[in-house]
């Protein structure tokens, strides 16, 4: 079923939103049964990216991180996104009520779990880890994220167009900080925690 609400939600995004709202999923389902496997994506991706292929900028030079290097950040980056996520659900739940809202946390994951599928699944750029590449996915896939943002919350929150728009604005804001903060907290992370050793390019 989630597999088929993923996919809903990029070829006929408000169609699926009615239906996602039907359904009735558990904390512990979202975070087991979808987090978990989204969440994995761009750290596995990441991690064979960068000791298999390497790491560049420009596209001329790669650099390869060893295992031992790149296997603790990719753990630390696929906690991190769990994290983000329960926070950014606990925000939008908290929120809520501001702007006419009244659902449960559980719904408030979900909203914000199907939202970011986009953002988990460009997470497979880190496969070719070139800095213009991955840049440009996940642009395209950030823009399709705030797509579903402003679609979901009017149909999963039950309100009015017009509060929809400045709830899901709000919430935009919020997702955005903790994008950021998720990437300065792994790059931190990366280099201060975890000694970096690479191999031959």
């Amino acid at each position: 079923m989630f597999l088929q609400h993923m996919m809903g939600v990029f070829y006929h995004p408000k169609q699926e939103w009615r239906s996602i709202r039907k359904e009735h999923y558990s904390a512990v389902h979202v975070f087991l049964a979808q987090i978990s496997i989204l969440a994995a994506i761009p750290a596995v991706s990441l991690f064979i990216g960068t000791t298999q292929v390497g790491w560049s900028i420009g596209g001329t030079e790669f650099v390869k991180l060893s295992v031992s290097s790149a296997l603790p950040a990719a753990i630390a980056f696929y906690v991190a996104m769990w994290v983000a996520v329960g926070f950014i659900a606990w925000a939008v739940h908290w929120m809520e009520k501001t702007y006419g809202g009244n659902v449960s946390f559980e719904e408030c994951l979900v909203l914000t779990t199907f939202t970011a599928t986009p953002l988990f699944l460009s997470g497979l750029a880190g496969l070719y880890p070139m800095l213009w590449f991955n840049v440009i996915v996940g642009l395209i896939a950030l823009s399709y994220t705030i797509y579903l943002l402003y679609t979901g919350v009017p149909e999963i929150m039950q309100i009015p167009e017009d509060r929809a728009f400045f709830f899901s604005t709000s919430i935009l804001t919020v997702g955005l900080c903790v994008l950021v903060g998720l990437i300065a907290a792994t790059v931190i992370l990366w280099g201060t925690f975890v000694p970096l050793s690479y191999t031959g390019g």
